[in-house]
């Protein structure tokens, strides 16, 4: 795949751009490594300082920045802004917090002295040079909430991003330097995917995060794991929307609505199955399938835009081929499911009732915006569909009944359950999944710790 910039409302390449020469490569590294050893020592406030000014300039550059994400991915333009700002407030953060977050532990002073030690710390040490390798969906914010920790822990960071966002990928390496942080701490490498596996085997890196494609974090998984080195990975996503009797059904459905389509339904955590229960089915589902054919589907550029095109022509034709299986297996359309012609790949907010489990879009995630309906008899059989998935990202739950909370916080198979509410990442707040969702913890302490070399230090008595 060419790295380039290629206009998803219209198809017209803008720039591209040559991948890295093995020499330059190797320049980086080594700056990587270099920077990392003075880096690590700095202080807590010396690396907030820093991050609070990259936070500053992003808020400066937001309408700028949000324009190239829009034209990258196709991203409304609104969400682009939005994005931004939740980049720097995440930086802000982890600026206020990360001492505090990566401040020794004592251990309980019976232990301690059961040891046969004076003193027992546990201190938090930064690991070096982290690969990221990142998906061009939320082409800002996927890269923010590992560079911000990373950084604040004392780690130096490599980017790898999605080949379609280099300009946004360029950005982030220039904002980091006009913040003041030392050359190396954080570089772009455009590279090709094929170019990732012997950046990731050298020994400078010692640890890689991904976000993208099962396939992808299959593939980065398998290296790390032959060179014994530390992984965080967040993957796909097919998180359940579960709506019951005693929900406030237009909340619900109005949520739900946001819900499928943020960011075009191009999102992970975005909710894909709708699962109902039968005494509120149909209430829910003329609400929700009016909501979703209400939405304005056109330029991201434009502000009023709800729904803009597919990242990609492939993104498309994936997308569509799901709809064609599910309605050639049964499945009914109840809105969209019918692409327009002309310029860009755009695709209609689509409502599916009727899905079986032999039906793909039944076991593959949607990253597009179509939702797919279940009706439900019970509790019980709610939990039994939404964990009928090799995914277990997130999940929503609508309900009223403490003791239905109860039951769905303690069965469904993800790793967040939102209830009467929608998904959505907070920096104080883990962020990750089970299954083929991935494994490790972004975000939140949890996030901030994972890349760090977890050291017991003992004192003799």
């Amino acid at each position: 795949m060419p790295i380039a910039t290629v206009n998803p409302a219209n198809g017209e390449t803008i720039k591209t751009y040559d991948a890295l020469s093995e020499e330059e490569t190797e320049r980086r590294l080594a700056t990587a490594e270099s920077t990392f050893r003075t880096y690590r020592t700095s202080s807590f406030d010396e690396r907030a300082r820093l991050l609070r000014r990259a936070a500053d300039l992003l808020d400066e550059d937001t309408d700028a920045v949000a324009r190239v994400m829009t034209t990258e991915m196709g991203k409304p333009v609104g969400q682009a802004r939005a994005e931004a700002a939740k980049c720097a407030k995440a930086m802000r953060w982890y600026a206020d917090h990360a001492a505090e977050l990566l401040a020794d532990e004592e251990p309980d002073e019976s232990d301690v002295k059961d040891s046969g030690a004076s003193r027992v710390l546990v201190r938090y040490r930064p690991l070096g040079p982290v690969l990221a390798v990142m998906p061009w969906n939320f082409p800002l914010w996927q890269v923010i909430r590992f560079a911000a920790p990373a950084l604040m822990a004392g780690n130096v960071g490599l980017l790898k991003h999605a080949s379609n966002v280099p300009q946004t990928a360029l950005y982030l390496e220039d904002l980091f330097h006009r913040a003041g942080f030392p050359e190396g701490c954080f570089q772009t490498l455009l590279i090709g995917s094929g170019a990732v596996e012997g950046v990731l085997r050298d020994p400078r890196v010692r640890a890689a995060t991904l976000t993208g494609s099962e396939p992808a974090g299959r593939s980065v998984a398998s290296v790390a794991g032959d060179e014994v080195k530390k992984t965080v990975l967040e993957l796909g996503g097919s998180d359940p929307y579960i709506v019951m009797p005693s929900a406030d059904i237009d909340r619900a459905a109005k949520t739900a609505v946001t819900a499928r389509v943020q960011n075009t339904g191009q999102s992970c955590i975005a909710a894909k199955r709708f699962i109902v229960h039968t005494d509120v089915f149909d209430a829910f589902t003329e609400r929700f399938t009016e909501g979703m054919k209400a939405l304005k589907v056109g330029d991201p550029m434009e502000e009023e835009t709800d729904v803009g095109p597919l990242s990609s022509k492939q993104g498309r034709r994936d997308l569509e081929e799901l709809v064609v299986d599910a309605v050639e297996g049964g499945a009914t359309v109840l809105c969209g499911g019918v692409r327009a012609e002309g310029p860009g790949w755009y695709y209609p907010p689509t409502v599916l009732t009727g899905v079986t489990r032999e039906m793909r879009v039944h076991r593959e995630e949607a990253f597009g915006p179509v939702a797919t309906l279940y009706r439900v008899a019970d509790l019980d059989e709610a939990v039994a569909v939404a964990n009928d998935s090799p995914f277990g990202l997130s999940s929503n739950v609508w309900t009223r009944d403490a003791t239905e909370v109860d039951r769905f916080v303690r069965d469904l198979e993800a790793g967040g359950v939102y209830v009467n509410g929608m998904t959505a990442s907070h920096p104080a707040f883990p962020f990750g999944g089970a299954k083929r969702s991935g494994y490790g913890r972004e975000l939140s302490g949890h996030g901030i710790r994972e890349f760090c070399n977890i050291t017991t230090v003992w004192h003799g008595a």
